[in-house]
């Protein structure tokens, strides 16, 4: 009776419409579990909601309600259909033990499919994937032929990767109902998985016929494009998204990597400055600013921005490797510590475990800059086994600089051709030189002979007047 009391104090408090009464009786009260804002919830039994006496709703035993507030010893929630109301927490279960309320409910309901899309649900929360998918097709083998079912079973198999069979899921639940975009939402993402941009691309579209400006489904359109290697359409909807609202950083941020990648670093370093405006706090923002900035030749702005990641966020990986890579290789000789790129270096490894390559490379550029080569050519050893095939020959360029015990240079091919045409250039010099030194021996090797020969034949030798 408290709780009931509690909730008729929460809906005077909060002006509430009504609230809940659970009106099973026997139940064993299950021991309660916190969840969050967000998360549904299962109906352990019946309840209804009541206004001045009166039922305005009931809630079925097994009804997905979502959570808005945790009050303690009730949540307050929204059902399928709206309605909000309080529910004491031992009349709600977590989705993944709620097997056995649709257990029963098929039992009690043999006919009924919708009971077993609602105990997949269960079952897939709790990771049993297969008994999932069987009661999806049992409920459709019985006659559940409602758009949801074969939206939700749709994917399910996407999760599993069975792309093909996800598809042709969402086309039946479009089929069912023509006017719920979420299938063709749906069916974007998992052409987005199988590499068909394209087609991606044509869903997203469909779906911003219905919903014109929606920001989601412009940034996934966004990312379709860039995937596609469309670059400025990918910008566009980045732009629409901030044109409507300028504070939406995950679109600012989107559109600054993209400007990254076709090497427009200034402004790529705008949007980054623009993000971080809109949250100072956002490490990735520092770090990305940072490395632009590096790019456009502002190696102390650029150690500034990661160091300010990096005291944002302490284990950031990237940041620490950055900083790393600045600090070994960087023309200002001002910024240069090799033994600082050592230790970051060091950090970024240890953070991943030893297990990224790009880590490894940063710690090998760094020994090689501290003079320590031999640590260097080991390190780049392990990094010339792990790089992917477009990266070997670059990676194994490198290597036969440290075995030189030559530092990191960004373009080894280039500088090969540059020493070794700085080596023939010297090598000719060298030679003319000898060739000039031979002739002038022989001339005097020869003027000798021929005074000998005179000398020999008692001629006088010409004196020059």
């Amino acid at each position: 009776m408290n709780a009931l009391l509690d909730s008729l104090r929460w809906a005077a408090r909060t002006g509430s419409s009504a609230i809940v009464i659970a009106v099973a009786c026997g139940i064993t009260p299950a021991i309660s579990f916190a969840a969050k804002p967000g998360q549904p919830v299962v109906a352990r039994v019946e309840m209804q909601f009541a206004k001045d006496d009166k039922v305005v709703d009931v809630i079925a035993k097994g009804d997905l309600l979502t959570v808005v507030e945790d009050r303690g010893e009730d949540y307050v929630i929204v059902t399928h259909d709206g309605t909000r109301g309080a529910v004491d927490k031992v009349n709600a279960l977590e989705l993944a033990e709620s097997t056995e309320i649709y257990t029963d409910l098929i039992e009690e309901f043999p006919e009924e499919g919708r009971y077993h899309t609602l105990r997949a649900s269960a079952w897939w929360a709790l990771g049993e994937q297969d008994k999932a998918m069987e009661d999806f097709n049992k409920a459709i083998e019985k006659g559940y032929e409602e758009a949801h079912a074969y939206s939700s079973r749709g994917l399910f198999y996407a999760a599993r990767g069975e792309h093909d069979e996800a598809i042709k899921d969402y086309e039946r639940a479009l089929q069912l109902d023509p006017e719920d975009i979420t299938p063709i939402i749906n069916r974007a993402a998992v052409r987005m998985a199988q590499r068909e941009f394209e087609a991606a691309i044509g869903d997203y579209t469909e779906a911003l016929e219905v919903r014109e400006g929606n920001a989601g489904l412009l940034r996934q359109r966004a990312l379709a494009y860039k995937s596609a290697g469309e670059m400025e359409k990918a910008i566009q909807d980045y732009d629409a998204i901030v044109d409507d609202n300028p504070e939406d950083v995950a679109a600012v941020m989107g559109r600054g990597y993209i400007r990254f990648q076709q090497h427009e670093y200034a402004a790529a370093a705008a949007d980054f400055s623009a993000a971080i405006e809109l949250n100072e706090k956002d490490p990735v923002a520092w770090n990305n600013r940072g490395y632009n900035r590096y790019q456009l030749g502002k190696a102390k702005e650029a150690l500034t921005d990661y160091e300010r990641a990096i005291e944002l966020a302490p284990e950031y990986g990237l940041a620490h490797q950055n900083r790393a890579w600045l600090l070994a290789t960087t023309e200002d000789e001002s910024l240069r510590d090799a033994d600082a790129a050592v230790e970051a270096a060091k950090k970024a490894c240890e953070l991943n475990g030893y297990g990224n390559i790009s880590d490894l490379s940063a710690l090998a550029a760094a020994l090689a800059a501290q003079g320590e080569f031999k640590e260097a050519v080991g390190w780049q050893e392990k990094v010339v086994e792990s790089a992917p095939e477009d990266a070997k020959e670059f990676a194994g360029k490198i290597l036969d600089r440290y075995r030189a015990e030559k530092p990191y240079i960004a373009d080894p091919i280039a500088a090969e051709k540059a020493e070794l045409a700085a080596a023939e250039k010297e090598a000719k010099k060298k030679a003319d030189q000898e060739n000039a030194e031979a002739k002038k021996a022989a001339a005097k090797q020869l003027a000798e002979q021929a005074e000998k020969e005179a000398e020999a034949t008692g001629l006088e030798k010409a004196e020059s007047r």
